[in-house]
């Protein structure tokens, strides 16, 4: 499989650099630091603005008071008291984790999902967690949200990383627009990678038009200069990730970008399962677009 002459590592380098503007979710949790950290990473390496965003918003459930009057006032203020140092505690913390880089902290009294959509006119990447099951759309994000209705690519750091290298990389592809959209938005990290590995998983009477459609690909992301190969596999819809997950072992790349695939029905976005599994159940960083 031909292999186009590499750029120089410098002109990697200024690739990798053209994320200038880097927006993350921070809470006053330690479980917040591991992305405050990776986020903090990327843009110390690139030379990037790093915002902070702390949001969260008052419980309106809890704000019910069949009595009214004076409970209900005491109840709100001292909702709103906590809600302030929550924030105050999450923006130190975001200090804290991101010393040495440039920063910038916003701080919103609204759902976090929403304060990071609307942040992210001003960034090229938002970085954030997969959602913990016990946490409240008041005071925590969903990944699932944000890349759906932000317009931007999300990363998703995994509960135990700190740090991406990005030196091999494994694009999940399709032949669908979000694929295609996820591929322009990851092409910085594409260009510097060591290596990037097209894969594409397909069902045995597809393996033919999968490879053309994946060498297409790759033959693009080896004009923009990046080192590229690919890799076709079959296995059944439910068999995807799992094939994935293995190519990305097999080539130790801690990160696989992805279109994410899904609809809205009834203000409540519905995921196909590829999605769904590497947004909520990461093993390695993902780069999703929509």
């Amino acid at each position: 499989m031909p292999i186009t002459k590499e750029r120089p590592a410098s002109t990697k380098q200024a690739a990798a650099r053209s994320f200038a503007t880097l927006l993350v979710h921070a809470e006053p949790e330690l479980s917040a630091s591991n992305r405050v950290e990776a986020a903090a990473h990327l843009a110390r390496e690139g030379d990037a603005l790093l915002i902070g965003v702390g949001a969260e918003a008052l419980d309106a459930a809890f704000a019910m008071d069949p009595f009214g009057g004076t409970v209900l006032t005491e109840w709100l203020t001292a909702a709103q008291h906590q809600i302030d140092q929550n924030l105050m505690t999450a923006e130190a913390a975001f200090r804290r984790d991101a010393a040495g880089v440039r920063v910038e902290w916003r701080s919103m009294a609204t759902f976090p999902d929403r304060a990071l959509v609307d942040t992210s006119r001003a960034a090229d990447l938002i970085v954030m967690s997969p959602v913990r099951e016990e946490t409240s759309p008041y005071r925590g994000a969903s990944p699932a949200e944000v890349v759906m209705r932000s317009g931007r690519p999300v990363l998703i750091v995994p509960t135990d990383a700190r740090r991406l290298r990005a030196r091999q990389v494994v694009v999940a592809w399709k032949d669908t627009r979000e694929a295609r959209r996820a591929i322009a938005d990851a092409m910085p990290f594409l260009i510097a990678a060591d290596e990037v590995i097209v894969a594409a998983v397909s069902h045995e009477a597809d393996v033919e038009a999968r490879a053309f459609q994946a060498e297409d690909v790759a033959g693009m992301l080896r004009r923009q200069g990046a080192t590229v190969r690919t890799e076709v596999v079959t296995a059944p819809d439910e068999g995807v990730v799992s094939e994935l997950e293995r190519i990305a072992d097999v080539n130790e790349a801690d990160l696989i970008v992805m279109g994410a695939y899904g609809h809205n029905r009834l203000t409540e976005w519905v995921f196909g399962g590829v999605t769904q599994t590497l947004l909520r159940h990461p093993r390695r960083f993902v780069l999703a677009s929509h």
